[in-house]
């Protein structure tokens, strides 16, 4: 059954609410049989680093968990199954002067409202470049950075987060777009966006989980209620990309304070159902739960082998 978008009075339903994802995580693994609750990064305060030029004189550059498409690695495309053996364990760049093709299919996306066909959704390289153009923005750094989706706030607050800032240095940025797409993603680049600020470069975080992002306190946060997956606008909707990128500009530049959290007008859909669906206990058989855990467990088993060969 739909659930509409108000009633006659223009009350929205109870339910057409940012999805709480560390609670449906914690109950969704909690169900198939990983009893110790996992324990997301909180912080009261974050750093802050106001824009030390204006925007159309700075040098931005994009921070995403999306890999590189590597044809040896399985299946990739879109609407493919969870592919832990498209992982990566170290930070790795590109050439922001080049195409990339970088997926998401070794992450938990939004895999049942969202299809992953098209990378402007995740990864807003051409929306930078296309501000550039424009003169909105002063230029693009050489490299954007891909940052593991690590679930260890050790390992990303002492290795991965140092790294990005090195080169980050090393290319004169004066200012970060941090985009990400599963829940420990939107926890990841929390984590490295208060450690870039607390080093004196600008950041904007551009997500969908709302919950994750402001129980880790960053510094500035344009909100999307969409579907996991589609940090950076609908699918081909350039329009909706468009907004969503610009909006994300204008937090970055106008930010009066640390902990600025600033949601995109934009909805999904006319239905807000979609919001009960992501890791929802309450919707998942005791058969389909088992079938969970025992594809979770293998997908352990190709993550362990790719670490260690990693080491």
């Amino acid at each position: 059954m739909s659930t509409p978008v108000e009633d006659r009075s223009g009350i929205a339903p109870d339910d057409d609410v940012p999805i709480p994802y560390m609670e449906r995580t914690r109950e969704y693994y909690a169900a198939i049989g990983y009893t110790t609750p996992y324990r997301w990064a909180h912080y009261v305060d974050a750093p802050f680093q106001p824009m030390m030029k204006p925007l159309a004189e700075s040098r931005v550059t994009i921070v995403t968990t999306a890999a590189l498409f590597d044809p040896a690695k399985g299946d990739q495309g879109p609407g493919a199954k969870y592919n832990g053996g498209a992982k990566f364990y170290s930070v790795y760049d590109g050439d922001t002067s080049k195409t990339h093709d970088v997926r998401i299919s070794h992450i938990a996306y939004d895999r049942v409202h969202t299809s992953a066909e098209d990378s402007g959704t995740w990864f807003p390289l051409p929306q930078l470049q296309r501000l550039v153009r424009e003169r909105r923005i002063g230029a693009i750094g050489p490299r954007f950075f891909g940052a593991p989706t690590n679930r260890s706030h050790r390992i990303t607050l002492e290795t991965d987060a140092p790294e990005i800032l090195a080169r980050c240095r090393e290319d004169g940025v004066d200012a970060a777009v941090l985009v990400p797409n599963c829940p420990v993603c939107h926890q990841t680049v929390s984590l490295i966006a208060r450690h870039l600020e607390a080093n004196g470069i600008s950041t904007v975080v551009m997500g969908c989980a709302k919950d994750i992002v402001e129980h880790a306190a960053v510094p500035r946060f344009l909100f999307s209620d969409f579907p996991l997956g589609n940090s950076a606008g609908k699918p081909h909707d350039q329009a909706s990309q468009a907004l969503t990128f610009e909006l994300a500009m204008r937090v970055l530049e106008s930010a009066p304070s640390a902990r600025t959290t600033v949601q995109s007008p934009l909805r999904w859909s006319a239905d807000a159902s979609w919001k009960r669906d992501y890791n929802n206990v309450a919707m998942l058989s005791a058969e389909e739960l088992a079938r969970r855990r025992r594809e979770f467990d293998a997908q352990k088993l190709v993550a362990r082998g790719l670490r260690e060969s990693a080491a």
